[in-house]
């Protein structure tokens, strides 16, 4: 990736974060990113393009966050909540882009909708698999609620702060495994 579109991306994401896909025009980008409208348009044919791959930026620093955790830890479902937590603290202290991005743009831009919510399908599909393969009866019940756990950490950082949110989630997760277990 070329360093003007990453920073591009980097300033994208973070300004649809903070003050809404609609509540930023393409120009208060250019003028953020220090580049020329060119080089934007050179990158992104379009604003829904940028949002798209913002989108997708953001997936790529979730991960980045989730894909440290060891899979053969003892306790890799509590420690994939302490990650959540960390990049609920480092980047998203606010509520979920990818809840915002199916919320804004299930009627008018069902794609960039379809990309928000093929992220929770994965996160969803990586739970199930990481359950079965360290033997948790019923994984995929248990995956399932284990999300939910992770999503309402998310909204509650809204009313609380992640750090608060995460020790919950992990306090909840630790009853789950017990319940699973």
């Amino acid at each position: 990736m070329s360093k003007k579109r990453k920073q591009l991306l980097n300033v994208a994401e973070q300004l649809f974060y903070d003050y809404g896909f609609h509540g930023v025009g393409l120009k208060q980008i250019i003028q953020e990113a220090n580049v020329a409208t060119m080089t934007l348009y050179n990158h992104f044919s379009s604003k829904d393009k940028l949002v798209e791959e913002s989108i997708r930026h953001r997936e790529e620093r979730y991960w980045a966050y989730m894909d440290t955790v060891n899979q053969h830890t003892e306790t890799p479902f509590i420690a994939l909540a302490e990650q959540h937590g960390r990049f609920l603290s480092d980047v998203s202290p606010q509520g979920c882009m990818f809840l915002r991005a199916i919320e804004v743009y299930a009627e008018t831009n069902p794609e960039i909708a379809q990309i928000a919510r093929d992220h929770k399908a994965k996160l969803l599909r990586f739970f199930e698999e990481l359950g079965e393969s360290i033997g948790i009866k019923e994984h995929k019940d248990f995956s399932y609620q284990f999300l939910l756990i992770l999503e309402g950490a998310t909204s509650m950082t809204q009313i609380t702060n992640s750090e608060q949110a995460t020790a919950h989630a992990i306090t909840m997760t630790k009853r789950l495994l017990e319940t699973y277990h």
